[in-house]
């Protein structure tokens, strides 16, 4: 596996950062559209096309990027030669939160799409439900990365 010098690493670690927390936001706020998507408009009329351009653009021209760079940036610090033990526990526990966040990603783009065709069989109350997913990955994670379990 090719290593890369570590004199990136501070570089490869802030832009990590900038990325995670441009998704972060991104999946913080979508479902919160998503909400007042589903309270109050139907399935078409101004506020509806409204609600499906923002989805989309924060999904397509935020959400997306970021969780691209986040994982390329993500990938380039395993390259950093002594940076990850694998024969800790967290570095299995980051991975596996960051692979359900990329699975919640996904699961958003979907119920983006359903709800711009009015297909939508979600309530308010369920995506704020699922609002909470997001935060509890990102908890695992931190502490998975800073207290090194």
């Amino acid at each position: 596996m090719p290593e890369v010098p570590v004199f990136l690493y501070p570089w490869l670690k802030a832009l990590h950062v900038i990325s995670v927390i441009s998704w972060m936001a991104g999946l913080l706020y979508l479902p919160r559209l998503f909400v007042h998507h589903v309270e109050q408009t139907c399935c078409t009329g101004e506020k509806h096309d409204l609600f499906v351009m923002m989805e989309r653009r924060l999904l397509r021209i935020i959400m997306n990027p970021a969780m691209i760079a986040t994982w390329v940036f993500g990938l380039a610090l395993l390259l950093v030669p002594g940076i990850v033990d694998w024969s800790q526990v967290w570095p299995w526990s980051k991975a596996a939160a960051v692979l359900a966040m990329t699975w919640y990603h996904h699961w958003l783009a979907q119920r983006r799409k359903t709800l711009e065709m009015g297909a939508n069989a979600l309530t308010g109350r369920n995506y704020r439900l699922m609002n909470e997913v997001p935060t509890v990955l990102m908890i695992v994670i931190v502490f998975s990365v800073m207290l090194k379990f």
